[in-house]
């Protein structure tokens, strides 16, 4: 006699052979046993740091987009270089990753050692963190499945040819994500993480002092907001930590005001001011600019399925005792 599946049961048999092996052994209560305090953790030494340097969010944000776009999710990004390797920490446009992020997943890290040692990755702890800076700036909390292990290597060389620089175009930056099989709207998307957070005046000035020779200043700039990023990078060569708020407007605040300032003319990245201009992203900027709703919802799903990229599971990685260093190099 031939068992009969529902149609019901045959979707979730379906849906679940869909998804990547690793992906699948990811679940939202994997420490629920092991390390139950887990949460409650990650929720005070992140609403400890963001009181103290509301900065933080915006830089654990970066953090951990730097870490995902660069072989996964899997913390590799904190790891520093040892005798044998230059890390992805130490290439350059990692090293102006900021400390006060890197320092929250150390404090994060240490609590749960002492409460569940050897339990919860570095890699699960980053992809916490962020979503609790994100939710407690104003944006959407999202859900996180856990169970990634940390990396087993990190490689500066890895890093440039997987994340965008701040004069990277358009095309290039679609090129990029679609290798990692997100959509055009989704890069849109997780690019408003620009709703908070500041550039240095370096990744820019050249919009400013030395656009072309016939004219010095981008003219997509609108002109105050230009005159104002003179002033304030004039001395940008001699401090390099001259820097601007990516939304001059709400700062702080995870909104949609970063999609309203590009239609301004107050895209400080020429990447930005990219968003508005490409024929392939400009109805997601002013969709996202009209309604903030559509913009939580979509960096929402899109966040999820970054936080998922390339993750590893079991014998792929190991959970590491300190966040910096691979286990074999610790004592």
């Amino acid at each position: 006699m031939v068992a009969m599946v529902s149609p019901s049961s045959l979707f979730l048999i379906l849906l679940f052979l869909s998804i990547p092996f690793s992906e699948s052994n990811l679940t939202t209560d994997y420490y629920k046993n092991s390390c139950p305090h887990l949460e409650n953790i990650i929720r005070e030494t992140v609403t400890s740091k963001y009181i103290s340097v509301p900065a933080a969010a915006a830089g654990t944000l970066r953090l951990f987009f730097h870490d995902c776009m660069v072989g996964g999710c899997d913390a590799s990004v904190l790891i520093s270089s040892n005798p044998f390797t230059k890390a992805e920490r130490d290439a350059d446009i990692n090293l102006a990753l900021p400390g006060d992020a890197f320092d929250v997943i150390v404090r994060a890290k240490t609590a749960l050692e002492l409460s569940c040692p050897g339990i919860v990755s570095c890699a699960d702890i980053l992809a916490l963190a962020t979503r609790n800076f994100v939710s407690i700036a104003g944006g959407p909390f999202y859900t996180v499945m856990l169970g990634r292990k940390d990396s087993l290597e990190s490689n500066i060389s890895s890093v440039e040819a997987n994340i965008p620089r701040a004069n990277t175009t358009m095309d290039e930056i679609i090129r990029m994500f679609e290798s990692k099989n997100f959509t055009v709207g989704e890069m849109v998307a997780l690019s408003g993480a620009h709703t908070i957070g500041f550039s240095h005046c370096k990744e820019f000035a050249y919009r400013l002092f030395g656009y072309s020779r016939s004219t010095p200043t981008d003219p997509s700039y609108h002109p105050k907001f230009s005159a104002a990023l003179k002033t304030l990078c004039a001395n940008y060569k001699n401090d390099s930590d001259m820097a601007a708020f990516n939304d001059p407007m709400t700062p702080s605040k995870f909104d949609n005001m970063y999609y309203q300032n590009l239609k301004r003319g107050m895209g400080l990245l020429e990447s930005d001011n990219g968003l508005l201009r490409h024929p392939r992203t400009n109805h997601f900027v002013d969709l996202y600019a009209f309604n903030q709703t559509a913009f939580s919802n979509d960096f929402a799903r899109a966040i999820e399925k970054l936080s998922l990229s390339g993750i590893k599971t079991g014998n792929q990685g190991e959970v590491r005792r300190k966040c910096d260093a691979f286990n074999t190099f610790q004592t």
